[in-house]
């Protein structure tokens, strides 16, 4: 009687012990629940926040909005060359367009560079190989050849998987990449790329637009004082 009275006690306490236990398991149910819907609240909050900062950098983004290294291996922004008129172009050493190309540039420089505008030079080898030297040899050659003083930078690509950024820029905004050394994009005082000239077409022919357009731009800031 004693074993059985014994054992009916303990086994009425393991079901007093495990009624106790089962709210606890419960409880963990709402818990979890609520932290799940927390992570995706924060999660959806995330991208959305993604989503709205996204377009805005992408409508924001401009030439001037990059940074490069210039030919002196030094870090800059061309944030500088912003408020200014731009002619970019691909440059290279040994190409036929190469000798009236930069004193032809050279000449813009001098007779518009007072007045918001700039050439500016990046030197590219994947035509022709035409450009094989380092940047020192290639500031000294065009420094002692053209007395170039206009702004050059450091060799880049600028067309394929690895193209330089900011001139992926200019070629995915104009739709329009170089296919030869020498090509020439006009870049307004907003970094917004308004043409595009081949390396046929001489800086001759594109100073009148060049000019016209450095001269709105002072009309511009006058009447804005």
């Amino acid at each position: 009687m004693c074993l059985v009275g014994c054992n009916s006690q303990s086994e009425m306490q393991e079901s007093a012990q495990q009624k106790q236990q089962a709210p606890s398991k419960t409880a963990s149910a709402p818990q979890l629940s609520s932290l799940l819907l927390f992570i995706a609240m924060l999660l959806v909050a995330t991208i959305s926040l993604f989503l709205l900062v996204l377009p805005t950098e992408e409508k924001n983004k401009n030439f001037y909005s990059f940074k490069i290294v210039n030919i002196r291996g030094k870090l800059i922004s061309l944030e500088k060359y912003k408020g200014s008129i731009s002619l970019v172009v691909n440059v290279a050493s040994e190409c036929g367009f190469t000798e009236n190309h930069y004193k032809d540039l050279q000449q813009l420089q001098q007779e518009l560079g007072p007045m918001h505008f700039n050439v500016l030079g990046f030197p590219c080898n994947q035509f022709g190989n035409q450009e094989p030297g380092s940047d020192q040899e290639i500031e000294r050659f065009v420094r002692r050849t053209y007395g170039v003083s206009f702004p050059m930078f450091s060799k880049i690509n600028v067309k394929g998987p690895g193209a330089n950024a900011a001139f992926k820029y200019l070629t995915d905004s104009s739709g329009k990449e170089p296919n030869w050394n020498f090509w020439k994009y006009l870049v307004d005082a907003n970094g917004e790329v308004v043409d595009v000239w081949e390396t046929s077409v001489s800086v001759a022919e594109i100073k009148p637009k060049i000019a016209t357009l450095v001269r709105q731009l002072i009309v511009k800031g006058k009447d804005e004082l």
